[in-house]
């Protein structure tokens, strides 16, 4: 891609608010040399990679870069064997912890939603917990070394103290001794050895080596002779722990080296996530979406925004081209707004094609295209000599040596500068130049010869930049499909040009051309009207879609229950009879025994024993068999009533009556999002489970309405927080919530303590704890109800 269309369409700028986001210096990098991708197959990967960075985002929070560094010359110097200072160790375990959480969070669990491109990207992390623990362990801070770092540091430090104890009690036992002699009874320290402050005059009644005088050479900083043995030693001391600090730093940078390409390859990864996560946080910032890419030309922009123009000033508009048409002309009146929806269109462009999410609605499309050229502001170059014309023709030339069909062209006021029979017949040919080459085009003009141009040739359209004549003010809306008019009589009507001259003005244009005029503004006003209809209709018609596909899927689970409910019911059944055969045979069996005894008295009442048992256990199983069908089909209707629910067998789903039944007993149901009719008698009884009974009386009670389960706190002092917590959890509680979440924000912590203060006293909370990653970490309060 061509870099000057990058500045041109501010892609530059774009780069400059997205390196905000970036924590790595090597991700800034990687920022400012991001462009437009060379194959459609590295812009959906990339698109892609952004989307999922975007919903890990949302869905688990910030991934885990605390304490995060570029230690890219820290590695370099390690890669060549030298010896790393304590900060460089202590930011490479700071990476080297970084990307271990990274891994952990971005590894997935079974419950979780994968991210494909994310996790394929961090599954080359290496753990490398042995080196992070012994440089941790070693080091504490940027300028301090542990003393748990070895033994011998240990031992030497602990020996410096033991010094320093010694030669502290005796110095101050000097200055007692001395103190006549002395400026101030204390001492201080000169190049890490323990002196007194003597008065000059008095410099041979304290014996020492004089370390230092004062600016005015009254005093004379003193180091007593019975101290040097004592401040030699602990000098001797601090040489062995300086030694053994840097053999402590050499061990550890040889660790690293030892594992340099491990190192190396974490930190890489790091900040190729560093670098997605800043593309994810800046789409997530301006509301941006991943656009469909396509490779047929094909651009499609639902409610597109400039993203460089603030949110609450912007207009979006529909821009679209590529199917019915290839090329689109965009007039209207000066202020418009046609070069902010050219600019738009670029921008979005080169933003979707170098894998950043877009400011526009789901299912937006770009295509890709291989070149991107511009021809838009005024380019007037005094050092050159050329004038506005010469200089939009310069650039205009070398896009006519390059542009093919994979090319997206856009030209600001194509033709103008010159005269403007000239200029228009000069851009109707370089439009239609490209056009046979097979290009995309988006241009604007106020030349009305090329309103005719559209209008007359194959796969070009009209559009206009919508203009408010009654608030002589643009509205900055697209309207495609209808040619720009210019309103100069309107508006200079409005401004209080005298009627006579306005009316001298008509006369002098042909009546053709007002009569055109007049065209175009009724063609304009059916325009807007159809296409607010159409916008309508189409809300309509997903909304109606997603309804269909709900139901759908509601429907199909029904039917698997219904049969899974049949199929049950039929086993039971069968399992029924058979006992009861098994339990038959077992009695006729019998009843063949006491035949074969004889037809005594005790025989005959023992064979109408057997009987009566038999004739119990079929009776039995029927009336068993008779309530699993009532337990499917339910009890029959007693009454209808207009609004009542009912359930339908059939399709195992309570139905609400919207009928009384008619001469062949006939009712229309609704069942969902469906109107039926049904027989009456194949209507039963809705029967509630206990639990169901329950909910709903306590509902009833309680009227209670829907809680959400969390409260955002920001923004507000102490006690209006305090305020609005205790309000929403008595809210929370009488909901039966069981966990809910207070939103206080990071800040300097006054809030936060503010509320956990509250939440200890509080009468319905059971526990609370700060939030954890990807909850919100200390931003929120996450608070167990009783």
């Amino acid at each position: 891609m061509n870099e000057k269309v990058l500045k041109v369409l501010e892609f530059t700028k774009i780069r400059e608010e997205l390196k905000k986001y970036a924590i790595t210096k090597s991700a800034k990098e990687m920022i400012m040399d991001l462009k437009p991708y060379d194959s459609m197959y590295d812009v959906v990967e990339h698109l892609q990679e952004t989307n999922e960075a975007l919903n890990v985002l949302m869905k688990k929070g910030n991934p885990p870069f605390e304490g995060l560094y570029d230690v890219k010359e820290g590695i370099v110097r390690a890669e060549k064997g030298g010896v790393l200072n304590t900060a460089t160790l202590l930011r490479i375990g700071n990476m080297l912890r970084a990307a271990r959480r990274t891994s952990e969070f971005l590894t997935r669990k079974d419950e979780e939603e994968s991210y494909r491109i994310l996790e394929d990207i961090a599954v080359g992390i290496v753990i490398l917990k042995n080196i992070e623990n012994s440089i941790f362990n070693a080091i504490l801070s940027e300028e301090e070394i542990s003393d748990k770092a070895s033994s011998t540091l240990y031992g030497i430090r602990k020996s410096l103290k033991e010094k320093n104890s010694s030669v502290r009690e005796k110095v101050n036992a000097i200055v007692r001794s001395n103190s006549q002699y002395l400026q101030d009874n204390l001492y201080t320290m000169r190049g890490d050895r323990y002196v007194i402050p003597v008065k000059a005059e008095y410099k041979s009644q304290v014996p020492g080596l004089v370390h230092d005088q004062s600016s005015t050479g009254a005093t004379l900083f003193i180091e007593p002779m019975s101290l040097v043995h004592l401040n030699n030693e602990i000098k001797e001391l601090k040489l062995k722990e300086r030694a053994e600090i840097e053999r402590i730093l050499e061990e550890l940078s040889s660790l690293i080296y030892g594992s340099i390409i491990s190192i190396n390859n974490n930190f890489k990864i790091l900040v190729e996530l560093d670098f997605i996560f800043a593309k994810a946080k800046y789409g997530s910032h301006m509301g941006g979406t991943m656009p469909l890419v396509n490779n047929e030309g094909i651009i499609d922009l639902i409610n597109a925004r400039h993203p460089l123009i603030h949110i609450d000033k912007v207009v979006s508009s529909d821009i679209y081209l590529g199917r019915e048409f290839n090329s689109l002309i965009i007039t209207g009146p000066n202020t418009g707004g046609k070069t902010v929806t050219l600019k738009t269109t670029g921008l979005i462009e080169l933003m979707g094609l170098s894998g950043l999410l877009i400011p526009a609605m789901y299912n937006s499309s770009i295509s890709f295209f291989k070149e991107i050229y511009a021809d838009i502001g005024d380019e007037q170059s005094i050092e050159q000599s050329l004038s506005t014309f010469s200089s939009h023709m310069k650039n205009i030339v070398n896009i006519m040596k390059n542009a093919d069909e994979e090319s997206f062209v856009l030209f600001d006021e194509l033709g103008a500068g010159t005269d403007p029979t000239e200029g228009s017949a000069l851009a109707i040919s370089i439009l239609e130049n490209l056009r046979k080459r097979g290009c995309r085009i988006l241009a604007t003009t106020h030349y009305s010869e090329l309103k005719g141009y559209a209008l007359r040739t194959e796969r070009v359209e009209n559009a206009s930049v919508e203009f408010n004549v009654e608030t002589l003010s643009p509205t900055y809306r697209l309207l495609i499909g209808v040619p720009g008019k210019s309103n100069a009589f309107e508006i200079s009507k409005r401004l209080g040009l005298s009627d006579y001259l306005i009316k001298e003005a008509r006369e002098i244009i042909s009546s053709e051309s007002l009569q055109f005029e007049d065209l175009i503004q009724s063609l304009q006003d059916k325009s807007i009207k159809a296409e607010k209809d159409a916008r309508d209709a189409a809300v309509l018609k997903n909304e109606a879609k997603i309804l269909k596909e709900k139901y759908k899927e509601k429907l199909d689970r029904i039917e698997t229950v219904r049969e899974n409910a049949y199929a049950e019911a039929r086993r039971e059944s069968k399992q029924i009879l058979n006992n009861a055969k098994e339990e038959a045979d077992e009695i006729l069996k019998n009843m063949r025994d006491i035949e074969r005894m004889g037809i005594s008295s005790d025989a005959r009442r023992k064979l109408e024993q057997e009987r009566a048992k038999l004739r119990s256990k079929m009776g039995d199983a029927e009336s068993h068999l008779q309530k699993k069908v009532e337990d499917i089909k339910g009890e029959e209707l007693d009454e209808v009533k207009l609004g009542m629910d009912a359930f339908l067998p059939s399709l195992n789903q309570k139905v609400v009556i919207l009928s009384k039944p008619d001469s062949k007993g006939m009712v229309q149901v609704e069942a969902g999002i469906m109107k039926i009719n049904v027989k009456l008698n194949n209507l039963r009884k809705v029967t509630q489970t206990k639990e169901e009974k329950k909910v709903k009386k306590r509902e009833a009670k309680l009227n209670i309405k829907a809680v959400a389960t969390s409260v955002d706190l920001r923004g507000m002092d102490s006690e209006e927080a305090c305020y609005t917590a205790d309000k929403y959890l008595d809210d929370a509680y009488v909901a039966g919530l069981g966990e809910v979440t207070l939103v206080h924000g990071k800040g300097t912590g006054v809030l936060r303590k503010a509320i956990n203060e509250m939440l200890r006293k509080h009468p319905h909370v059971k526990k609370h704890r700060l939030g954890e990653y990807g909850e919100g970490g200390n931003g929120v309060t996450v608070v167990i109800l009783k």
